[in-house]
């Protein structure tokens, strides 16, 4: 097998008994409140196969509501997850599935705070690792393991080109981008995994183009959130 790093075999520093059912769920939890931007008032996560099986034995329900908070994989608060969201007005409820899924350890994440919504489903892959699949039903594929730039915008011809020259021309690589639509025309969303989060500058140029609707950057090692709870 291919070396990849060290983290991958020794996995992360984490509050819980698994890597796979705790540090990843947590990430996800991470990855889906900064998708939405600010802590949710009601969360309702449905868990498949593994994670629907074992969720309340590993604490991968509390480790979930601990990333919602935006708490870190070795946040000390994680076994108190569920006292912390309630105190913050978060209402969370579990449901779980017998349907397939891409993968053993898969959550879909709905997050609602008064107009905003947004839904995530990814999966814990292993180490702690992770892999978002669905963005409110675009596929994308975005690891977590890089700054990740998230545009909603509508499918218009020249908006991409746009959105690559003004990243391109503040010095910061595009490391992978996929694009999805749900019709031609209609309106479609970007992930790009960068080799650095873009400025606010850059931020504020981009929501200045003509069709961009939305944008969220997605960033695990920046800081935690200082209305976190």
């Amino acid at each position: 097998m291919r070396f990849k790093d060290v983290f991958s075999i020794i996995g992360p520093s984490m509050t819980g008994p698994s890597s796979s059912h705790t540090a990843g769920a947590a990430r996800l939890g991470r990855i889906a409140r900064q998708w939405l931007g600010c802590t949710p008032e009601r969360a309702r996560l449905t868990l498949y196969g593994s994670f629907a099986d074992t969720y309340q034995g590993h604490g991968t329900d509390l480790a979930l509501i601990g990333g919602l908070l935006d708490y870190v994989t070795d946040d000390p608060r994680i076994p108190d997850a569920e006292r912390y969201a309630a105190e913050a007005g978060m209402e969370v409820e579990f449901y779980t599935s017998g349907l397939p899924a891409p993968h053993p350890n898969t959550v879909k994440i709905e997050l609602w705070h008064g107009e905003r919504q947004c839904s995530l489903m990814g999966a814990s892959i292993g180490g702690g690792s992770v892999s978002v699949h669905a963005l409110n039903d675009f596929r994308v594929q975005i690891s977590g393991e890089f700054p990740t730039l998230v545009l909603r915008h509508a499918d218009k011809a020249g908006v991409l080109a746009s959105v690559t020259s003004t990243i391109s021309s503040s010095g910061v690589n595009i490391g992978y981008m996929q694009v999805d639509r749900k019709a031609r025309d209609g309106e479609a969303l970007t992930a790009m995994e960068m080799d650095a989060p873009p400025s606010e500058e850059v931020l504020n140029k981009l929501r200045s183009l003509d069709h961009v609707l939305d944008i969220r950057v997605i960033d695990l090692k920046r800081g935690v959130d200082p209305n976190a709870i």
